[in-house]
């Protein structure tokens, strides 16, 4: 698949069927991953990839969070128990974490060659047939789910992206045009 068809054929699946993503098709989208531009080469970008143990234990961290919105007690430990077991039952989950650089500068240049890795992940996983849906939020922060994914001090979570064969797909979004985005100057 060529990178445009990759591009514009690239959705964000919910659901996946039960066929286990090999770890050569996880390799191959890591090493996709750092070929990402990043400024002064620093190479900010850390994976964790999750076991099924580990995505249950960040889906229970996801689902305490969602269960405090919710005021009836049995609706609040349901949702967190679907929640636990849709982690667990992902076909792979990878969280994509970024080194913590000293300089202001550099982390801010740091982050976006991270999500760009991100980006190359998700295209070379379109390459193989896989599909993906990237996750960021406040869960990244959260030390339950810091301790699930094995992030190190001095790192910071930017996305998880769960990935796997998908269940369906849905149909193109409409997106604005490039043309009606963009300001030539002279």
């Amino acid at each position: 698949m060529d990178v445009r068809t990759a591009l514009e054929s690239r959705r964000s699946v919910k659901r996946f069927t039960e066929r286990p993503v090999t770890r050569e098709e996880i390799e191959l989208l890591l090493d996709s991953a750092v070929h990402a531009p990043n400024h002064r080469l620093t190479q900010p970008w850390r994976f964790y990839v999750l076991g099924p143990e580990s995505r249950a234990k960040y889906g229970a961290a996801l689902g305490v969070r969602k269960a405090r919105k919710i005021e009836d007690p049995e609706a609040a430990r349901l949702v967190a128990q679907k929640v636990e077991a849709e982690h667990r039952a992902l076909p792979a989950m990878i969280a994509v974490a970024m080194h913590l650089a000293e300089e202001a500068e550099t982390r801010e240049e740091d982050y976006a060659a991270t999500m760009m890795s991100v980006q190359n992940m998700m295209l070379a996983a379109a390459a193989l047939g896989l599909g993906t849906h990237i996750k960021t939020g406040a869960i990244m922060q959260d030390p339950a789910a810091r301790a699930a994914a094995g992030v190190a001090e001095g790192e910071r979570i930017v996305a998880v992206v769960n990935v796997g064969e998908p269940a369906e797909t849905g149909a193109p979004r409409t997106r604005t045009p490039a043309r009606e985005l963009t300001t030539w100057r002279d």
